[in-house]
C-alpha cells in the first residue's frame, strides 16, 4: 500500500509530462507536413552529390 503512494503521483506526473510534450510539438508544427517528409526520401538531391566521373 505504501508503494501506491509513490507510484500513483509518479504515473500521473509522467502522463502529464507526455501530454505537455505532445501539445508543445503540435504547437510548434512538428506534424504539419507528413506527406512531404515521406515522399522526400524517394527523390535524389543532386546538389549534395559529388561528381566522381572522369
Amino acid at each position: 500500500m505504501n508503494a501506491l503512494i509513490l507510484l500513483i503521483p509518479a504515473a500521473l506526473g509522467l502522463g502529464l509530462l507526455g501530454l505537455g510534450l505532445f501539445l508543445w510539438m503540435l504547437h510548434s508544427r512538428q506534424y504539419e507536413d507528413l506527406d512531404g517528409a515521406a515522399s522526400r526520401i524517394l527523390f535524389d538531391d543532386h546538389s549534395n552529390r559529388k561528381d566522381t566521373s572522369p
